[in-house]
C-alpha cells in the first residue's frame, strides 16, 4: 500500500480525509432521519415525492458509499439515530408542524451546505475516488436543488429578495 501506487483505492487515507469522511457521514445519518420527520410533516403531494425520492437516491446512497468506504479503511463509524415512524400529516398539531414552504427552505439550506461540503472534500482528498465520488454528490445535489427550485415556483413559496430598479 503505497501513496503513489497508482491504484487510489489502495492508498491510505489520510487525517484530513478521515476526518470530513467520518464528519460527512455523521452528518449524512443525522440528516436522513431530519428528512423522514420532514416528510412527516409535508402536505404537499409533489414536495413528498421529492423528499421521498431524495432520501432514497441521494441522501441513502451517498451515507451508504461513504460507511462502505470507512469500513474498508477499518475506521469506527458514527453512531445513527433511531429511525422515526410514519405518521399522518394531519395527526400533528397545527402548530407543530412545519409548512410545506418552511420544509423547502430547510432541504435547499440542506443542499447547498452539502454541496460546499462535497466540494472541500474534494479539495483536500487525494484520494481520486474519493474526489470522483464527492464529485458526484456534488452533481446529484446540484440536480435536485434545480428540482426544488421548480417546486417552489410552482407552488409559489419562492420569496425573491427585493428587485432595485432605477
Amino acid at each position: 500500500m503505497g501513496v503513489l501506487s497508482g491504484k487510489s483505492e489502495e492508498e491510505p487515507l489520510h487525517s484530513g480525509e478521515v476526518y470530513h469522511l467520518w464528519s460527512y457521514l455523521f452528518n449524512a445519518k443525522g440528516y436522513l432521519v431530519t428528512t423522514q420527520v420532514l416528510i412527516n410533516h409535508t402536505g404537499d403531494n409533489d414536495l413528498k415525492a421529492f423528499l421521498e425520492e431524495l432520501l432514497e437516491s441521494v441522501f441513502t446512497q451517498e451515507a451508504q458509499q461513504v460507511e462502505a468506504l470507512l469500513k474498508e479503511t477499518g475506521i469506527r463509524l458514527p453512531p445513527a439515530p433511531p429511525d422515526r415512524p410514519n405518521v399522518e400529516v394531519q395527526d400533528i398539531p397545527a402548530g407543530a408542524r412545519f409548512n410545506d414552504a418552511e420544509i423547502a427552505i430547510l432541504i435547499q439550506k440542506e443542499l447547498i451546505s452539502t454541496k460546499v461540503q462535497c466540494s472541500y472534500i474534494m479539495g483536500i482528498a487525494n484520494r481520486e475516488d474519493i474526489r470522483e465520488m464527492f464529485g458526484d454528490f456534488h452533481t446529484q445535489k446540484e440536480e435536485n436543488e434545480v428540482k426544488l427550485l421548480q417546486i417552489t415556483k410552482d407552488k409559489g413559496w419562492i420569496v425573491p429578495p427585493p428587485i432595485n430598479v432605477k
